[in-house]
């Protein structure tokens, strides 16, 4: 009889450890891309699937990617901050804390280059990356397979995202970045400004936010798109309100961190950083790549009075020899007001974007 029961304990065990029987059905995810979007080009090794977003959400907040499970890639990326981090800097698991303000997750499907320096080029790419980094999650790719292997449920998610068994960081950022893929911004006033401008056509709910619009927040547009008031179209535009570059942006004479720089070796690079999208601005304070402006106000006075020279500053800032483009009060409130435009509310209270646990 002992001998049938340790045997039959062996079996459970053996059996719990596997994957349950669940068939392979992919169904093609449509992503929800606003009319006046370009086309998200998707890798051809990643395709969408509702299954794969479902895997890659769950994983985005599981702890169980940090070294100690206490941490998901959403501790630095939280819903009401446009997913980014509100502190300056993030703080790992170790408690050391970083040197970078965490970027938003906003659009990242139409992105070709990633964190503020642009060392990952693919969204794959850099998913991987802070997980193993000691001053983040600061775990190992072979450990964090072994822990979701012992899970029946992932599993089965991971069979059923990618068609055979077996659990791995590619695929675990392959899921995450179809996840990430889905968290598009295009409902908010500006983009009804932005179409209105283009003559486009509007829906109905458009047409009623076309008619709440301010006289001065399209006062505030003007400014920002002139070359002669707030001058700040060359970095930002169009529906992504963003220019693929890497910009000196005036924040230092001298710099401690290289930024574009560091990762090319290159000196004309030197103080250069990622123009982020201006979308949900409003959310996801504190700006610029080190967290050192508290509001939107230090923001603008910033470019208006306070841009440093150097050699490497983006010649597209005209003004900058005179230390900005010289906005009075007026002309501020203005341009902080078209700001609040870029606001998108069901971006950031989206259910298919918070936690599914």
């Amino acid at each position: 009889m002992k001998f049938l029961l340790v045997s039959f304990l062996a079996i459970v065990v053996i059996l719990s450890c596997k994957r349950d029987k669940v068939e392979y059905a992919p169904t093609p995810y449509e992503l929800k891309i606003p009319s006046h979007f370009p086309d998200m080009i998707i890798p051809e090794d990643n395709p969408m699937t509702v299954e794969g977003v479902e895997l890659g959400r769950k994983l985005f907040y599981e702890q169980k990617l940090s070294g100690d499970n206490t941490m998901a890639c959403a501790a630095c990326h939280a819903p009401a901050s446009a997913f980014s981090d509100p502190n300056q800097f993030s703080e790992g698991i170790d408690g050391i804390v970083g040197t970078r303000n965490s970027m938003a997750l906003i659009n990242l499907g139409w992105d070709d280059s990633f964190f503020w320096d642009g060392r990952a080029i693919t969204l794959e790419e850099q998913i991987l990356m802070p997980v193993e980094d000691p001053i983040e999650m600061h775990d190992t790719w072979a450990g964090i397979v072994g822990e979701l292997n012992a899970s029946v449920e992932y599993k089965n998610m991971f069979f059923k995202a990618f068609g055979t068994p077996g659990i791995d960081s590619t695929r675990a950022a392959k899921a995450i970045a179809q996840f990430l893929r889905t968290m598009i911004s295009g409902s908010s006033k500006y983009d009804v400004m932005y179409k209105y401008e283009n003559g486009l056509p509007l829906s109905v709910s458009e047409q009623a936010i076309y008619s709440s619009i301010s006289l001065e927040e399209w006062g505030g547009y003007d400014l920002f798109k002139s070359l002669n008031g707030a001058d700040c179209f060359h970095c930002h535009n169009g529906p992504l309100m963003q220019v693929k570059k890497f910009s000196n942006n005036g924040l230092d004479a001298t710099f401690a961190d290289l930024g574009r720089g560091g990762v090319t070796g290159n000196p004309n690079d030197n103080g250069k950083f990622k123009v982020p999208t201006l979308r949900n601005i409003a959310y996801s304070a504190p700006y610029m790549h080190d967290g050192r402006f508290a509001t939107l106000d230090e923001v603008i006075i910033h470019y208006s009075s306070g841009v440093a020279m150097s050699p490497t500053i983006d010649p597209l800032i005209e003004f900058a020899s005179q230390g900005g483009v010289q906005l009075d009060a007026y002309e501020k409130d203005l341009l902080k007001q078209f700001l609040m435009t870029l606001s998108d509310e069901s971006f950031i209270n989206n259910p298919d974007f918070q936690d599914p646990n």
